[in-house]
């Protein structure tokens, strides 16, 4: 049975080149792939699939519009697709992740999807949300925070290299970096509003965290 997979990672972990070397193995192997990327985000140009190491190669793309259930399905009619591929995930509608699972139950292929969990805030992407309740197989993968540790979170930074913390959860224009969740403070960045009291002045603090 077909199942539909989740690889997820911060900022610069090497999805999309994840992404191309998977879509690579399948056709080295004689057999089709369909590749997704979101019309949204043009960077390297419309309708690109970019890796960070310069390797590159034409998608379909997608909008909010799209179901991709039927593109699949009359391009799966058309000649047999062994292989769906979506990058940057995260900007997929909750419907279409639907379509995604229907891809792999209805028509029986595989359906690898790549992206963010969450944003400059800490919150969680509509489809990254539906990715992690509907997957079959969830992969992270992994990359490093500047101070050496494991890098969950996304910052978003100005000109001047100084954190965001308001704005619109899509904006493609921005620099991005990943970081620890200790190092993105998490109380300050998230909308969800917590007054942290002050453990280290009421001597709650144990020794290893001062």
């Amino acid at each position: 049975m077909a199942k539909l997979y989740f690889y997820y990672a911060a900022m610069n972990a090497g999805k999309s080149t994840t992404l191309l070397q998977s879509a690579h193995n399948y056709e080295e192997r004689g057999m089709r792939v369909l590749v997704y990327t979101p019309k949204l985000d043009d960077r390297y140009g419309e309708g690109q699939v970019t890796s960070r190491i310069g390797v590159q190669r034409k998608a379909i793309m997608f909008d909010s519009n799209t179901d991709l259930l039927l593109d699949a399905a009359k391009k799966n009619a058309e000649q047999a697709v062994h292989c769906v591929l979506v990058d940057e995930a995260q900007f997929l509608s909750p419907k279409q992740v639907m379509q995604l699972t229907l891809i792999c139950d209805r028509l029986n292929i595989p359906v690898l999807t790549y992206g963010l969990r969450t944003d400059f805030r800490g919150e969680p992407f509509e489809g990254s949300k539906y990715l992690m309740a509907w997957a079959e197989e969830m992969v992270e993968l992994k990359t490093i925070c500047t101070t050496g540790k494991k890098a969950t979170m996304n910052a978003r930074l100005d000109d001047s290299g100084n954190q965001v913390l308001e704005g619109s959860q899509i904006s493609i224009g921005h620099h991005y970096v990943a970081l620890s969740r200790k190092e993105f403070n998490l109380p300050q960045a998230s909308p969800i509003s917590y007054e942290e009291p002050d453990l280290e002045a009421m001597g709650l603090l144990p020794s290893r965290s001062k």
